[in-house]
């Protein structure tokens, strides 16, 4: 198999696929890029190891004492006046909210995760809006709130907020929309032969946040921040004393970190090159996951992973330009082997200015309780429910 052969089915795609692949950010010359390593390998070239690939390149270190700070404590002095900042901020409009709800809770049979019971009859999309009810209310005017949807979720979760007579200030935007392929670089097609969609993951957010035109009229409009959380993690909520003390430490992005516990992995702050702007590299505290990580590096000296919540000015988020990183993904799909390109939300702060703080996890304080099948649910329900009622969700 080779390029030509691909660069042939792209251009024979049905019309009306490549007018959907087009509206949703696809890119045929990006995927033939991607493409190569499969097409090298199928020709029996040598391309190199995928998981050395993946790792960074340049020394990465490990966080300093001061890189992560502590979120402020409930009760203090400190906690009441950055709530008075933070207050300030989102009664004069400059804040919104988006959340990621593209994803299909494929380990609680395949429905969309928004419409899951997350206790007592509520669902998390449900949840969510009442949280938003309650802070427009206490700000006195709506608070935007934005859910990131994909091609699976996007009609149910619609007709979900229409049910529910959501208000105009709630909108969704879609995704990006991918095209698998096979171990040998050609489209993988379904067992009905059509070219099988994915979404290519939770980085496609920036890029499709600006093709929506809600991030460009929110920031027309005096919006300044966006605060980005997935759907099912409801301890990110909004919070006027994180948000002010984003605002006065000044950086682009305010990436929410929760301590570890044990068998926990994930992404962890390190201090890395990255690309800057006009070429070159530019050292700067960012999240990695474990698998970009230099072989022999301790993860485990890092004793705080990202929650995948983040505080971003939006300006910066409009105007940045990201060399995101596109990670070769293998799926069974269909009971067969795909290979999909997938990128990462939190190379944001690769490419921006970002603060780190850590935030709790246990008890109604909680910032970092996601779900990801009926056991964690489960188990997670009664803290959930805390959670909920101490934030005015119920």
């Amino acid at each position: 198999m080779s390029e030509t052969t691909l660069r042939e089915e792209l251009s024979s795609l049905p019309e009306e696929l490549r007018a959907h692949l087009a509206s949703a950010g696809f890119d045929p010359e990006r995927l033939v890029t991607l493409a190569r390593p499969l097409h090298e390998r199928a020709a029996g070239q040598s391309v190199g190891d995928r998981d050395a690939r993946n790792r960074v390149a340049g020394a990465v270190e490990l966080p300093g004492p001061d890189d992560v700070v502590d979120a402020p404590a409930p009760g203090s002095p400190e906690h009441a006046r950055l709530s008075d900042v933070g207050m300030k901020a989102i009664r004069e409009g400059q804040l919104a909210f988006c959340v990621m709800a593209g994803g299909m809770a494929t380990r609680m049979g395949g429905v969309v995760k928004a419409l899951v019971e997350a206790f007592d009859g509520k669902t998390f999309l449900q949840l969510r809006l009442k949280d938003n009810a309650t802070w427009s209310a206490r700000a006195g005017r709506p608070v935007p709130l934005w859910l990131m949807t994909s091609e699976a979720t996007d009609g149910p979760t619609r007709r979900a907020l229409q049910d529910a007579n959501a208000p105009a200030h709630v909108q969704t935007f879609m995704q990006d929309v991918g095209l698998r392929l096979t171990r040998e670089g050609t489209l993988f097609r379904g067992d009905d032969g059509r070219p099988s969609t994915y979404s290519p993951g939770h980085g496609d957010l920036p890029d499709a946040l600006r093709r929506s035109g809600l991030l460009d009229r929110f920031v027309q409009a005096g919006g300044r921040h966006v605060w980005i959380a997935n759907l099912d993690n409801l301890g990110a909520s909004v919070d006027p004393a994180l948000l002010g003390l984003f605002l006065e430490r000044g950086r682009d992005v305010m990436v929410e970190a929760a301590p570890k516990e044990p068998g926990d992995r994930g992404g962890i702050p390190v201090w890395a090159d990255a690309p800057a702007e006009g070429g070159g590299t530019v050292r700067r505290l960012q999240v990695l996951e474990e698998f970009r990580l230099p072989a022999g590096f301790d993860a485990a000296a890092v004793r705080v992973f990202n929650t995948n919540t983040f505080l971003v000015r939006a300006e910066p988020l409009l105007q940045a330009r990201i060399r995101w990183s596109w990670f070769e993904v293998e799926k069974k799909v269909e009971g067969r082997t795909a290979v999909q390109f997938e990128r990462l939300l939190q190379e944001l702060t690769s490419a921006m200015p970002a603060v780190f703080v850590r935030v709790p996890r246990d008890g109604v304080a909680s910032r970092f309780l996601p779900v990801k099948d009926h056991d964690e649910l489960a188990r997670r329900r009664d803290t959930i429910r805390a959670v909920a009622a101490a934030r005015g969700m119920i």
